[in-house]
């Protein structure tokens, strides 16, 4: 068989342009902003609906994100690909931290350390990520978090530190 006679399927993707949202950044606290995204009176970044993402809940210090994975999440093993859960993961981990900064301030990860601790299959979903700050700091913060199955099973497990920046850049 060649490549034009195999099933196939398709996703479309549709988000709101981020500078609708960026231009509110500037003057709001991490956890306005985010409480803004839940509420949806912000929008959601365009990653959120690629990796079909959203954010459950948000409070100082901890953030819940859920995932729905798809087919097109397989890895060739036919397994869903690591590369979701560390998105996903970096992405708690992050919002976890930005929801304890004020206003005009920004993070950037230093680095992630992602444990697989289960391989994911198709049917595990949704997914539930927690991210929580163990350390805030004014330069450094530090986090972990946590990805469960729709059963509370672990599946994956991340740390990470976060650089805090006095300014948010330019965009």
């Amino acid at each position: 068989m060649t490549d034009a006679e195999l099933p196939t399927a398709s996703a479309t993707y549709t988000w709101v342009d981020p500078q609708v949202a960026l231009a509110q950044l500037p003057t709001l606290s991490g956890l306005e902003y985010l409480g803004g995204i839940l509420a949806g009176s912000i929008p959601q970044p365009p990653i959120a609906a690629i990796m079909g993402m959203s954010i459950v809940s948000v409070e100082p210090g901890e953030v819940v994100f859920e995932t729905r994975p798809t087919e097109a999440h397989f890895n060739p093993l036919g397994t869903i690909h690591g590369g979701l859960a560390c998105t996903v993961l970096d992405t708690v981990l992050g919002c976890a931290a930005h929801s304890t900064l004020p206003a005009g301030t920004g993070y950037t990860s230093i680095d992630i350390a992602v444990s697989y601790v289960r391989p994911i299959q198709p049917g595990h979903g949704p997914l539930r990520a927690t991210g929580r700050v163990r350390k805030g700091g004014s330069r450094v913060i530090f986090a972990d978090a946590e990805l469960v199955d729709r059963d509370g099973t672990l599946l994956a497990t991340a740390t990470s530190s976060l650089l805090v920046f006095s300014r948010l850049p330019l965009y």
